[in-house]
């Protein structure tokens, strides 16, 4: 298998890492419009299955010149290149799966379903942590009961060692955060799409010590396209985001005030972006360079089986690997995304068109990958 990744960012070089450690991958390139900053967990690959490439992903000639040749593409680029590489790879004949969050940039991905089916490859946005690993484990229980009444979803990124006033840290863009605190959340609700203020719905969950308490409100991003696709078949579906008690008390108010809004403000003589400025001043402060991090994720469908109320729940608790230098959230969102790719080349992903996760990834052998790489996800049920 010949593997291209676009963007050389945390979870770019996340699931290069997986790949080069794959006795079926023969060559892995990570094209980025900046390839200086290799770390050690990749450097000993370089010049043997691993190369970098510089691109500049608005060069659609450039990204296509390095899609030629290769099997599959996984896009860890900004979400909004994920239309045009989408399109990029399906000229190219190259299987392609990206992070996705974007429910808008979907829907147009997947008005690109005839063309990839043409080319005979397969599409799959949204193949990260959430939306992705996420809408597996939702798709999994639903298939496992024999009706679905609700699926709920709670992830967190954060950090292991919280500090005030906001006890979190950066584990992923700034940008692509408040981007879900400052859009509405999709859900669906009596059977039918609503959107709900990101921020809202609080709620207390616990888990295993030493996580112990979290709280969850909606934000968007994370759930994808599940509230169209069983809108009237099921009841409710739902998104929450994790985080330590306090956090969206504080970053409501930082919103409500206009403080990460993007409508540009004179400031003196200045002209400034209000979210430009928080970012800048914030990043700094939110920012651990030990990488100490966890993710923790729930998700619990409930429905009838055999008669009977029963509801599955998955869990999972993953932190920072210090061995490797991968935070929690590379291993669980930069992994995704190259074992989607994998199993779109080997063809245990054999359907072609666009397919979200939940539409074509077979959770069992998903699964099996994420433990063969320590990411495991426990299963109960009640």
């Amino acid at each position: 298998m010949k593997m291209l990744v676009l963007g050389g960012g945390a979870q770019g070089k996340a699931a290069a890492f997986d790949l080069v450690l794959r006795d079926d991958v023969e060559s892995v390139v990570v094209a980025d419009a900046d390839t200086t900053d290799v770390p050690r967990y990749l450097a000993g690959h370089v010049g043997e299955k691993l190369s970098f490439v510089t691109v500049d992903a608005t060069d659609h000639a450039s990204v296509r010149s390095v899609m030629e040749g290769r099997d599959a593409v996984m896009c860890a680029l900004p979400y909004f290149f994920n239309l045009e590489m989408t399109k990029l790879a399906i000229e190219s004949g190259a299987h392609y799966c990206d992070l996705g969050g974007n429910t808008d940039i979907v829907a147009a991905q997947k008005e690109l379903h005839g063309a990839a089916q043409d080319a005979g490859v397969s599409v799959v946005p949204d193949s990260g942590l959430a939306p992705g690993m996420v809408n597996i484990l939702v798709q999994a229980g639903i298939d496992d009961l024999d009706e679905a009444s609700s699926a709920r979803i709670w992830v967190g990124g954060l950090p292991q060692h919280p500090q005030p006033p906001l006890n979190y840290q950066i584990v992923y863009s700034m940008q692509g955060v408040l981007d879900y605190y400052t859009t509405d959340a999709l859900v669906l609700e009596d059977g039918a799409p609503v959107t709900k203020e990101s921020l809202t719905g609080l709620e207390t969950l616990t888990f295993p010590e030493p996580v112990g308490e979290l709280e969850a409100f909606y934000t968007a991003g994370g759930i994808s396209t599940l509230p169209f696709r069983y809108e009237g078949k099921i009841d409710h579906i739902s998104y929450k985001t994790l985080r330590y008690p306090g956090h969206a008390e504080i970053m409501k108010a930082v919103r409500d005030l206009g403080l990460i809004g993007l409508d540009p403000v004179q400031v003196g003589d200045s002209t400034v972006v209000p979210r430009d400025v928080f970012i800048e001043v914030v990043s700094t402060r939110l920012r651990n360079p030990e990488g100490d991090d966890l993710v923790a994720l729930r998700v619990e469908i409930a429905g009838v089986k055999d008669g009977a109320q029963k509801t599955i729940r998955y869990e999972l608790l993953d932190r920072y690997d210090a061995d490797t230098g991968l935070t929690a959230m590379m291993r669980t969102t930069g992994f995704s995304l190259a074992i989607t790719s994998v199993m779109q080349t080997d063809g245990r992903i054999g359907a072609t068109g666009v397919l979200t996760p939940d539409e074509c990834v077979p959770a069992a052998a998903y699964l099996a990958e994420l433990a063969a790489r320590g990411v495991s996800v426990e299963r109960s049920d009640t």
